[in-house]
C-alpha cells in the first residue's frame, strides 16, 4: 500500500515542513554531485555509524573523529539513493502539515529535531557494534507519524494498491494505516535482530524509537491555547 494523501487539509501554511523538504533536496542534490568514495566519505563522517561511539579506538583506528555527536543531527539530511528521498520526503509532505499547524511551526521544528535524535540513538543502542552508516530521515518522519496517529485519529488516508497491474484506489482509517504500519516496523526489527550483522538496509529500530517518541512526546509541543476543529479530536474525545 502506498499513501496518497490525507483527508484533512492543511489550515496554516507549513513552511517549516517545506523548509526541511528544501533542505532534504538540497542536500540530496549536493550528494549526486560526489564521486562513489567522496560519497562514502561523507556518509561516514556525518551519517550514524554506531561502532564509532561504541569502541572509539576503532573509530580512531579507521580516521573517524571522535566526541562528536553531530551525526545524530546531519544524518536526518542525508539520503541513500531516489527511491529513499523520495519515498521519505513524500511521507513528511503528507502528515507533517497537519502535525505542523497543531504544533506552530517553531514547535514543530523542534519536535522534528528532537524526535529525530531519539530515533538516532535508538539506532545506536539497538545496533552497536554496526560500521555501517545509517542515513536520512525516515527516524524522524517516524516521530511525525507517531504524533499524528494520536492527533488525527479519525483521519482518513487515500492509498494506492496496484491490483494486476490496475490502480486500485481506496480509503483506510488513519489509524489503522499507521498502526500497521508500525506493526511492520516491529516485525522487521525482529527479523533484523536475529541477523544482527545485515543492519546496513532499514533502520527498523530508528523507526520504532521515533514513532513511539512521537506518541509520547508530542503532548509537550501541541499549542496549549489551539481550538478544535470539526474535523479534529483530541486523543481522548478519539478513544472513548
Amino acid at each position: 500500500m502506498f499513501p496518497v494523501r490525507d483527508t484533512i487539509p492543511s489550515r496554516t501554511t507549513p513552511v517549516v515542513t517545506w523548509s526541511l523538504l528544501a533542505v532534504n533536496v538540497f542536500v540530496f542534490f549536493y550528494e549526486l554531485s560526489l564521486d562513489s568514495e567522496s560519497l562514502k566519505q561523507l556518509f561516514y563522517l556525518f551519517g550514524i555509524v554506531p561502532a564509532r561511539f561504541t569502541h572509539p579506538e576503532w573509530a580512531l583506528w579507521v580516521g573517524l573523529p571522535v566526541d562528536n555527536y553531530w551525526p545524530f543531527l546531519t544524518s536526518m539530511f542525508l539520503h541513500g539513493g531516489w527511491s529513499h528521498i523520495l519515498g521519505n520526503m513524500w511521507t513528511l509532505w503528507i502528515f507533517a502539515d497537519n502535525v505542523e499547524d497543531r504544533m506552530g511551526h517553531g514547535r514543530f521544528l523542534a519536535f522534528y529535531l528532537l524526535t529525530g535524535l531519539a530515533a538516532g540513538l535508538t539506532h545506536w543502542f539497538t545496533n552497536p557494534d554496526s560500521t555501517v552508516p545509517a542515513v536520512g530521515a525516515s527516524g524522524a518522519i517516524a516521530s511525525v507519524l507517531g504524533a499524528y496517529f494520536v492527533l488525527f485519529p479519525r483521519s482518513g488516508v487515500i492509498v494506492f494498491v496496484p491490483v494486476l497491474l490496475v490502480p486500485v484506489f481506496f480509503e483506510l482509517p488513519a489509524v489503522f494505516y499507521l498502526l500497521l504500519w508500525f506493526l511492520t516496523q516491529l516485525w522487521g526489527g525482529a527479523l533484523a535482530s536475529l541477523a544482527p550483522g545485515d543492519v546496513g538496509g532499514i533502520a527498523w529500530w530508528a523507526h520504532i524509537g521515533g514513532f513511539l517518541a512521537g506518541v509520547l512526546l508530542y503532548r509537550f509541543f501541541v499549542q496549549p491555547t489551539r481550538k478544535w476543529e470539526d474535523d479534529e479530536f483530541g486523543l481522548e474525545a478519539a478513544w472513548d
